[in-house]
């Protein structure tokens, strides 16, 4: 493909960890022939275990086994996919600009949850490139990468929500449940509920 190289300066790392590599992908790549193709291609190499592309969000997520692949040679395979792609599979800029939007189309799901918006503060706030071995912020960077996570945010605002409901009921606790615990056997139930619904999220991969 001619304007292979072209494309591939414009593709973006928007977060990347040992075994897991997601990127923004020009517009002219996530048409469903080719979003397909670059799954199957990127696919093949040796170690890569799941390969999707997301063409609402123009973004293909890669994870691989860091053990036997390095984000050099995922970032390669990429490259020599798009470079293999056919032109007629690429949509033009003209083509785009004639086709709907998908993120408009279906900005009503909420199945993205809010990880787009943690990836944008992660690009933000933490500059390109490698980070220099036993520097500051090499010791610093995996703990903000893997506290600007949808999971890591949902557990944190779970956390927020179970102490003020344990502050709001403190009363309740000390003076009426624990000294009658049969007689509110209920409430006990609800409690001890929600602390298992609040344990078994944590434990969701």
């Amino acid at each position: 493909m001619p304007q292979a190289a072209q494309l591939a300066g414009r593709i973006v790392v928007v977060h990347r960890e040992p075994g897991y590599l997601r990127l923004e992908l020009p517009g002219e790549l996530c048409g469903s022939d080719v979003a397909a193709n670059l799954e199957a291609g990127v696919g093949t190499l040796a170690g890569v275990t799941t390969v999707a592309v997301d063409p609402a969000w123009k973004r293909i997520s890669i994870r691989y086994d860091a053990a036997a692949l390095t984000i050099a040679q995922v970032a390669r395979q990429l490259f020599d996919v798009i470079d293999a792609l056919p032109d007629e599979g690429v949509a033009t800029p003209e083509m785009q600009a004639k086709a709907p939007d998908a993120a408009s189309a279906n900005s009503g799901t909420l199945d993205r949850g809010i990880q787009p918006l943690l990836d944008r503060v992660k690009a933000t706030v933490i500059p390109p490139g490698e980070a220099p071995a036993g520097s500051l912020r090499a010791r610093f960077q995996p703990m903000v990468e893997s506290a600007l996570t949808e999971k890591a945010v949902t557990n944190f605002f779970n956390d927020i929500v179970a102490f003020y409901l344990i502050k709001v009921h403190w009363d309740l606790i000390t003076k009426r449940w624990l000294q009658n615990p049969l007689a509110n056997s209920n409430a006990w139930l609800t409690t001890f509920y929600l602390v298992f619904l609040l344990v078994r999220y944590r434990k969701r991969p």
